[in-house]
Parts: C-alpha cells; sequence; structure tokens
C-alpha cells in the first residue's frame, strides 16, 4: 500500500520510491543475495511465506539449531533451500548439506526446487539418491564432487556402508517432513546419520505436526534450537474445507463415484489404506471411463514416475493412492483428496489433507465414513482445530443436474474464434432450419448425459443417519461409564446387518491390519466390502462383518492351522465365546495330536 503523499513533494517522493523498493525486494529484505533473489523472481514469487519469513534470516546464520512446524504447501522447501544455497562454499567440492526426507517422490522434488533457485548461483551441484534407481550411477555421480545431497533413509544408508558419501565434512543437516519419516519406520536411520554428522555446524528440522518421536530428536541431537510455528501445532491449513459423508460400509464405492460425478471439475487424490484396494478402485473407475491410475509400493520407479507425470500434466484427472506411496506428493492445483476411509493415525489426515489447498489456494478434503467411525471426526477437529462440516451423499439427480450445467458452462466458454466455423454455417443453418433451438439443446443434452441419466435413474439415498438405528456414538465416556458398556454390548451384537466375530490371531503371530485384512479375505475368499472394523489386540482380534456373509468366513477360517496353530473363529458375545464340547473336541484334539508327533 502506497502512502499518502505529504506536503512535501520531494519527501513524498522518496517515500513512494522506498515503498516500492521494499516491495520490490521482500526477498532481499530477508537477507538473501542477488542471483537468489533473480532466481525466486523469475518463478513468480513476490511475498515470502510466513514460514520463509521466519526461517530465512535465522538459517542465513548457518549455527543455529532450528524447528520449523508448517503444514504442507506452506513453502518449506524455499524456507531452507535458499539458506543453505547461499551458505555453500562453491570451491569446496565435497558434500557439505545433507537434506533426508522420506519419499523418492519428494527428493526429486526437492532437487528439482534446488535446481531452480541456483539458476544464477555458478558452480554449485546437488544430487538425489534414492531408491528404485541406479546405485552405481548415484556413486559414480558423488564421486564428481556435490554440494548439496537430498536422500531418502535408505539409500543413504546404503551409500555410507559402500563408503560413497564422508559425513565427516557436512555441515548442515537438514530433515524435511520429519514425522513421516518417524512414522514410515526410519528413526532408526535418522539416529544414525546424526550420530555419524559429528561436525555439523546446524541441524534444521521442518515437520508438519510434532509427535513425541519429532520431540526426541530435537532434545537429543539439537543445541538450544530455535523453534518457529506457522499456525497452530499440529493443526490442519485453514484454506481447507473439511467435509464427512455417512454410508454404509457396503456403500464405499458407490458414494465415492457419486463425490466424483458430483464434482466435474475434480483434480484430485483419492486416498485408501492398502494397495490392494487402491489397485482394485483404480481399476473399477478406470473401467467406468474415468482417467485414473493408482500409485502403490509395488510400482516400479520408472511406472511411478510415469503415473506421477501424467497426473502432474493433468493427463489423469485422478490419482488414487496409499499413505507411503503418495508422502512427499508437491502437485500444484489439487482441488479435492478423498479419504475413500479415515486413516487408523490421525495424524496422517493431516498429511493427505495438506495436499490440497497449496500455496495460499483453497481446497477440500472429503471423507467417507461408516457411522461408528463417526467419533474419529470429533477427536480430527480436536487435533488440527478446524471444524468439519457433516454432507449428504448427492442423490442421482443432483449429480445428474450438476453435470448437465458444467457441460452447459464449458459449452458457453468454448473458443470459436480460432477455427473457420463461418464455411460451415450455412450447411448447418440449413441442417437445422426445421428444428427448434429447444430441440438442438435437448438432443446434446441427450448425447452428452444419456449415460448419467440411465445411470442414476434410480439411484438410491446413500446416506446413513442416527434415525436409522445406528447406535449414537457418545464422545465423553469418561462421563457415562455405564453408557460405555452398554455402547460395547450393542457393538458385540448383531447390529444392522454386521455380526462381531472372535479370532485368536493377533499381533503376536506377525500381523499388522494390512497384512491381517489380507490373510482373512485370501482364506475366505471374500470381498472387503462386506468388512467393517477391525480392532487387532496383541493375542486375538475381532472382526465387524456383513451377517449374510460370517458363516462363510467362520467356515472358511476356523478349525485352519497357521504356523502349527489352530485357527479359531467364531461370533463374539462380548469377548471369546467358551466352545461347547463338541467344538472343544474339533479345536483342540488336532493340537493333542501335534504335541504327540513331536515325540
Amino acid at each position: 500500500m502506497i502512502p499518502d503523499t505529504p506536503e512535501d513533494p520531494i519527501k513524498g517522493l522518496c517515500m513512494w520510491l522506498s515503498q516500492i523498493k521494499i516491495y520490490m525486494n521482500a526477498f532481499e529484505a530477508l537477507g538473501l543475495n542477488e542471483s537468489l533473489v533473480n532466481a525466486v523472481t523469475d518463478l513468480g514469487f513476490e511475498t515470502p511465506s510466513e514460514i520463509q519469513q521466519k526461517a530465512i534470516p535465522v538459517l542465513l546464520s548457518g549455527t543455529t539449531d532450528f524447528i520449523g512446524l508448517a503444514q504442507t504447501g506452506t513453502g518449506k522447501t524455499a524456507a531452507f533451500g535458499l539458506p543453505l544455497l547461499q551458505l555453500i562454499e562453491p570451491g569446496e567440492r565435497h558434500a557439505q548439506a545433507l537434506i533426508v526426507c522420506p519419499t523418492r517422490e519428494l527428493c526429486l522434488q526437492i532437487t528439482n526446487d534446488l535446481e531452480k533457485f541456483k539458476k544464477y548461483s555458478k558452480n554449485i551441484f546437488t544430487e538425489a539418491v534414492y531408491g528404485g534407481a541406479s546405485i552405481m550411477m548415484q556413486i559414480r555421480n558423488l564421486k564428481k564432487g556435490v554440494h548439496i545431497v537430498v536422500a531418502t533413509p535408505g539409500r543413504l544408508i546404503d551409500l555410507i556402508e559402500r563408503k560413497a558419501i564422508d559425513l565427516q565434512k557436512v555441515k548442515y543437516v537438514v530433515l524435511d517432513e520429519a514425522d513421516e519419516m518417524l512414522n514410515m519406520g526410519f528413526r532408526d536411520d535418522i539416529d544414525f546419520v546424526l550420530k555419524n554428522t559429528v561436525n555439523r555446524e546446524s541441524t534444521w528440522l521442518f515437520s508438519a505436526t510434532m509427535p513425541p518421536e519429532v520431540r526426541a530428536i530435537s532434545k537429543n541431537y539439537m543445541q538450544t534450537p530455535k523453534e518457529v510455528t506457522v499456525g497452530k501445532k499440529n493443526s490442519g491449513n485453514a484454506n481447507i474445507d473439511h467435509q464427512f459423508f455417512v454410508v454404509g460400509q457396503q456403500n464405499r464405492f458407490e458414494a465415492l463415484k457419486r463425490l466424483i460425478d458430483f464434482n466435474p471439475g475434480m483434480y484430485g487424490i483419492i486416498f485408501t489404506r492398502t494397495k490392494i484396494d487402491a489397485q482394485e478402485i483404480s481399476e473399477r473407475l478406470a473401467k467406468a471411463g474415468y482417467e485414473i491410475e493408482a500409485l502403490h509400493g509395488d510400482l516400479t520407479q520408472q511406472q511411478r514416475d510415469k503415473v506421477m507425470g501424467r497426473f502432474r500434466t493433468k493427463s489423469l484427472q485422478l490419482l488414487i493412492a496409499t499413505d507411503v506411496a503418495a508422502r512427499g506428493i508437491d502437485v500444484d492445483g489439487v482441488t479435492h483428496v478423498i479419504n475413500y476411509e479415515l486413516p487408523d493415525d490421525m495424524e496422517v489426515y493431516t498429511h493427505r489433507s495438506g495436499r490440497t489447498g497449496r500455496a495460499g489456494k483453497t481446497g477440500i478434503c472429503l471423507s467417507i465414513c461408516h457411522s461408528r467411525e463417526t467419533f474419529k471426526i470429533k477427536s480430527l477437529e480436536r487435533m488440527i482445530n478446524a471444524q468439519f462440516h457433516k454432507v449428504d451423499v448427492p442423490s442421482g439427480k443432483e449429480v445428474c443436474r450438476k453435470q448437465f450445467f458444467h457441460f452447459m458452462d464449458k459449452l458457453m466458454q468454448a473458443d470459436v474464434s480460432s477455427g473457420e466455423y463461418e464455411t460451415y454455417l450455412p450447411d448447418l443453418m440449413e441442417k437445422f432450419a426445421d428444428v427448434s433451438k429447444e430441440e438442438v439443446l435437448q438432443r446434446v443434452a441427450a448425447l452428452e448425459f444419456n449415460h448419467f441419466l440411465k445411470y442414476y435413474e434410480n439411484a438410491e439415498d446413500l446416506n446413513r443417519n442416527d434415525g436409522r438405528g445406528e447406535r449414537r456414538p457418545q464422545f465423553d465416556r469418561a462421563d457415562n461409564r455405564s453408557g460405555e458398556r452398554r455402547e460395547r454390548s450393542s457393538f458385540n451384537r448383531r447390529d444392522n446387518g454386521y455380526t462381531r466375530l472372535f479370532v485368536n490371531l493377533g499381533t503376536k503371530d506377525g500381523f499388522y491390519k494390512a497384512s491381517f485384512l489380507q490373510f482373512i479375505l485370501d482364506e475366505s475368499n471374500l470381498k472387503k466390502e462386506v468388512l467393517g472394523k477391525i480392532d487387532m489386540r496383541e493375542m486375538n482380534s475381532w472382526v465387524e462383518i456383513d451377517s449374510a456373509e460370517a458363516g462363510r468366513m467362520i467356515k472358511s477360517i476356523d478349525g485352519k492351522q497357521y504356523n502349527n496353530r489352530i485357527v479359531r473363529m467364531n461370533e463374539a458375545d462380548g469377548g471369546f465365546k467358551r466352545p461347547t464340547d463338541e467344538g472343544r473336541k474339533r479345536t483342540f484334539a488336532p493340537q493333542r495330536e501335534q504335541r504327540k508327533s513331536f515325540r
């Protein structure tokens, strides 16, 4: 804002010029050199983001440990990348800075950003090292001499063991997306790196959330760090509208399809818990004509790069991914994030939703929930300090209406200035001489929307609510212990078409949720849509299943052997259901036979 000009015209001109200078050199005012400012200006950045304003002046000292807490999409890469480039001494051809990040996608993204930032900075070399690419090629590039190494933890450890990188000369260590690296199980790798970079002058840690594990790293390896928080700790992006839809478990896919159809301009990412779900849903939507591909751990690096390339160029409308595969994805313009299921770890929600609403833009995060998951919504509201809006899944007629007007808007906005359409007008006028404008519009609509109208002609209402016999979750159980017991009791019984099954397998058998889910589905040959909540403990687990399929699952699994142990599965009735005499003979007799055989 240019100030009012004072009475003295010379003084007014000086004030005006000073304001223009401050505006034009907002990044220079932070202490960045001319070459970096020019590179940032070429990228179209005019005003630093909040995290950049707070971090860059501190990091330019090079000797201060730093913790930056900010959501994804707030400009964290520039916040540490620009100071890092200014601190590098080009004449020393060895690794002076090490940036560690959770995934190869983020590794490549950071490297690409650094390449843009050092456009006018001569003789500064960077190298991205990550799994899935040739390690020998990466070693050759490192031996040529690089100043900044951007690495994923696994490949970095491989290079250290091969003595291809010398950590003794590293001055600056950056841990980007630290909370995600810990969630992925890289704690030992991070400890190893920090213990062996003994000559580092500073450590910079950037994270979206601050769980105890991240705090422990700061206490163990950082000296009186400067901590900067943009927004509230563990909070979500204020530019994101959080919405949730309550549907029956068997209607999740149909709800997903309907939400996609109701948002025809969507450019989004769908999150699933497992790679099986990601692949299966991708195939079903692709068969229905949607531009979608899956991103998961079974893809090779070349396949992942191809999928991400298509998504970035918007050749794909939708990307469906698991949490691990999607970590570090930074794509501009994502309008929607859809949670096909809410994550088990609530902090993962922050990373999922952070894929949209980036760089000051607005975004929408949609979550498809079962009625027994609504308690998670309350927890999320408290955790990210944001309100979630319960919205009804649109009806079939509403979907058709939305698609129709979207098409009409595109029709009216079509550019007809570049083609030689005038040459065809006489023939068109003659062809449609006896057809009214209303009939032309009807025929256009029929061609475009006939499949939508047929598909949604008798579409059912997918919404669930408490008025249909669903139990109301009690959010303050400490104030109502008897309510908790009643809730648990009704939860164990048949409730709205679901039966709860007990099975004597748990985490002690080497299972985690995804592998356990795969096991019971493979053994029973059932689809995931028939399952509800899975509650795993150390020694046993409980599984919700559509009551119509409960008998089939019990018959398929009960009595089977797993790791030389008899598997028991039966209907739960407030916990473990004692077997009858007949069941006891069937369940335990084989075990006695096994013991005899071992003698």
